[in-house]
């Protein structure tokens, strides 16, 4: 795994992981409850990558860091516009961007890859729960039968990388 992570070391995960922990959590809950992503949600994580990222990264990588949310904004509008991203995943996925290294994209695909298929058969299992959906009886989540949070998804991606990072990145 340590081989895997070229530039994101652990002292910059460690800086990030904090702040934008909560954020990815608080991502995830909200689009399963609402099938919404707030955007104080990606404002906040904007606000920690601009706010962070000065300590966090070599002031060489930084201002490179946000050509990747701008990319990544365009391929989630052409998205959007075809119908296979909602705009709010669109928009987190894209302030999510900066905060992954170019070399890491490949890793973080397939990360995300992985975490895409656990959380869909998570999700897809706890609401045949009558237990869960007793304890959340107003998440719309539950309600849509073609529409998936994938919020859910995003956040706890996020999350995972940075974790990774933390603990295996180069040192």
């Amino acid at each position: 795994m340590a081989d895997m992570l070229t530039v994101q070391t652990a002292a910059s995960a460690l800086w990030f992981l904090p702040f934008a922990a909560p954020i990815g959590v608080w991502v995830a809950l909200n689009d399963m409850a609402r099938m919404k992503i707030p955007n104080k949600a990606v404002v906040a994580l904007f606000v920690v990558f601009a706010v962070i990222g000065l300590v966090a990264l070599p002031l060489a990588d930084y201002p490179w860091r946000f050509l990747h949310l701008v990319v990544v904004l365009v391929i989630g509008f052409v998205l959007n516009l075809a119908g296979a991203l909602g705009a709010g995943d669109a928009k987190f996925a894209a302030v999510m961007a900066p905060f992954i290294a170019l070399q890491d994209v490949t890793m973080f695909c397939m990360l995300f890859a992985a975490t895409l298929i656990v959380g869909f058969a998570l999700h897809r299992t706890a609401r045949a729960i009558p237990a869960v959906q007793r304890a959340t009886p107003n998440w719309e989540s539950w309600k849509r039968k073609k529409d998936f949070p994938m919020g859910l998804c995003l956040g706890a991606a996020l999350i995972l990388y940075l974790v990774i990072g933390a603990l295996y990145g180069q040192r």
